[in-house]
């Protein structure tokens, strides 16, 4: 499975690029799984985008704790203690890719760390710095994991920045080719990765039961007489009352809507209620295209049946 997380600011696109990286691995026969996450949604608070793609359902879910590579989009992200855990699970076979004008070899010498690091210039002169350059952050990885072909990459951009004028669009696409084209030393340097363990996870120990067939024994939900005693309509406040005169006798609609099957057509279709186990949830009334049941409250029809 491959393993890509994404960091950057509010802004900067970093959920736009999870989209556009899992549409391309799943334009390539992947299955995908991309999810951003984030605290306050405001522009400048640090957010971070996960991307899983492997050719077997995948299973994971939740935070990345052991990617295979990380994508940093913002530099100054690396040295706040609340900036996501840019760094945590990176292990010796991770990449580290940053958005950054310094060099690999400074920035590995600064993190102290054992894994790989590469780094995409900055062009102040087109991404304003820091400003939106998700397309670009995808179009490294596409290549860094060197299965996404080009014409993957450019559908799905295509696909995720469709609303978007065409003048931005072609901006993105051509940031995006750029970043494939700058990372092609690199290709395929980051590499799948088997299923992680869940941590503290035990056997499952289950119990395989016989199968028994259908003709022998099979549930019976809505068996009769299974729960004619329990008097259900002793819980009812309103009692739905219908009108024989307005009544057009399409009992199938509310007998088949009523979620006790308390109502049913008597010898000339009209249909009845069964008081002793409608609880008086309304739906006959709300969907009686006639308004031919009404409701009134259950005391006012006690009453009356007891009047003479």
């Amino acid at each position: 499975m491959y393993r890509i997380r994404f960091h950057g600011r509010g802004g900067q696109g970093m959920k736009t690029a999870s989209r556009i990286l899992g549409s391309a691995f799943f334009a390539e026969g992947f299955e995908v799984q991309d999810a951003p996450s984030y605290g306050a949604e405001r522009r400048g608070a640090p957010i971070f985008a996960t991307v899983r793609a492997a050719h077997a359902p995948i299973l994971e879910r939740g935070p990345m704790p052991q990617p295979g590579l990380v994508i940093v989009a913002d530099e100054t992200l690396l040295p706040m203690a609340a900036g996501g855990g840019v760094l945590s699970g990176m292990g010796e076979r991770a990449v580290l890719l940053l958005h950054s004008a310094v060099d690999a070899n400074t920035w590995k010498q600064r993190l102290q760390l054992a894994c790989r690091v590469l780094t995409l210039p900055l062009r102040l002169e087109e991404t304003g710095g820091r400003g939106f350059v998700g397309a670009l952050c995808a179009g490294a990885a596409a290549r860094l994991v060197g299965i996404v072909s080009r014409e993957a990459l450019e559908g799905a951009i295509r696909q995720e920045l469709a609303a978007m004028p065409a003048q931005v669009l072609a901006a993105n696409l051509t940031q995006a080719g750029e970043a494939y084209d700058a990372m092609k030393k690199h290709a395929g340097c980051v590499c799948e990765a088997p299923e992680a363990p869940a941590p503290g996870a035990v056997d499952a120990n289950w119990i395989d039961l016989p199968f028994e067939a259908a003709e022998l024994s099979a549930p019976d939900i809505h068996g009769a007489l299974t729960s004619i005693q329990v008097r259900t309509g002793l819980w009812r406040t309103l009692r739905p009352v219908i009108d024989p005169e307005r009544c057009s006798r399409c009992h199938w609609l509310c007998g088949s809507l009523c979620p006790d099957a308390a109502i049913s057509p008597e010898a000339e279709g009209l249909p009845v209620i069964d008081y002793e186990h409608c609880k008086g949830c309304l739906v006959c009334v709300a969907v009686c295209p006639r308004h031919a049941i009404e409701s009134i409250p259950e005391a006012q029809a006690r009453e009356q049946e007891a009047s003479p």
